[in-house]
C-alpha cells in the first residue's frame, strides 16, 4: 500500500467561532495524536482530504501528514460529519508505528450470484458492512471480497469462514454472521394470504350479522310479552 501526502496547517485557533470560519474557508479542523505525543491542533483543505483518501484503500490510507516540515506516518482515525448535510466537520488523526499492528475497520464486498437463492426467491443479505480486523498498517486489505456463488438458501456465512490475508485477524466472534439469506414472499403467497384474510373477514360478519339477528328476535319476543 502507497504512503499518500497530506499537507496540514499548524496551529489554528481553537474554539466553534474558529472552527466554523475554517469551514467557510474549505479547510477542515482536525487534530492529530498518538505514539506519547501531545495532540496537535491543524487544519487540512477539504479537496486535499478528500483526494488523499479516494484510493481504494479509502479510510485506511496511510498518509504522510506533514506538519511544519515534518513527516508523521498517520491513518484517520475518527471522522465526524455535519449532522444535516453530512460533509466532513472534523477529522481525528493518529500516528501510527508502521511495523506494529493496529485495529481498523475493513468494508465487505459481495461478490458473484447466488443462482440457487435466487431461484428459490431468496435475498443475499450482507449483515455485517465492515469487518474489524488487526493487523500491521501496510498489511491493511483494501477490502473483504466474499464470493456468494455456491449459497443456497441454508447457507450462513461466518466471520470464521471468510478468508482474509496473511496477518490480518478478526476481531469479533468467528460465529456471527456476515452474509445470510433472506426468504422473500412470493404473490402466491400474498395472495393466498389476502384471499384467507377475506373470508375471515366474511365469516365475521356473518357471525355478526347472525348475532344482531338472534338480538333483534329476543327484543321482539320480550315485546310481545310485556
Amino acid at each position: 500500500m502507497s504512503d499518500t501526502i497530506l499537507i496540514a496547517n499548524s496551529g489554528r485557533a481553537t474554539g466553534s467561532a474558529n472552527s466554523r470560519r475554517l469551514r467557510a474557508e474549505d479547510s477542515i479542523p482536525a487534530v492529530m495524536y498518538g505514539l506519547g505525543m501531545e495532540p496537535i491542533s491543524i487544519s487540512v483543505v477539504r479537496r486535499d482530504l478528500r483526494k488523499a483518501l479516494s484510493g481504494p484503500a479509502g479510510m485506511n490510507t496511510i498518509l504522510d501528514l506533514k506538519v511544519d516540515e515534518q513527516m508523521y506516518p498517520a491513518i484517520v482515525k475518527d471522522v465526524q460529519r455535519h449532522p444535516v448535510r453530512r460533509n466532513v466537520a472534523h477529522v481525528d488523526f493518529i500516528q501510527i508505528d508502521l511495523e506494529a499492528a493496529l485495529t481498523v475497520s475493513v468494508p465487505v464486498r459481495l461478490h458473484g450470484e447466488a443462482k440457487a437463492v435466487t431461484a428459490e426467491n431468496g435475498l443475499v443479505d450482507l449483515s455485517m458492512n465492515e469487518i474489524e480486523v488487526v493487523t500491521t498498517p501496510r498489511n491493511i486489505p483494501d477490502e473483504i471480497v466474499i464470493d456468494v456463488t455456491d449459497m443456497t438458501m441454508d447457507t450462513t456465512i461466518t466471520v470464521g469462514d471468510v478468508q482474509l490475508p496473511a496477518g490480518v485477524t478478526a476481531t469479533a466472534d468467528s460465529e456471527l454472521p456476515v452474509v445470510t439469506v433472506l426468504t422473500m414472499r412470493t404473490p402466491l403467497l400474498d395472495e393466498e394470504d389476502a384471499a384467507a384474510a377475506a373470508l375471515a373477514e366474511g365469516a365475521e360478519g356473518e357471525a355478526d350479522a347472525g348475532d344482531a339477528q338472534g338480538d333483534a328476535a329476543g327484543a321482539s319476543g320480550d315485546a310481545s310479552g310485556e
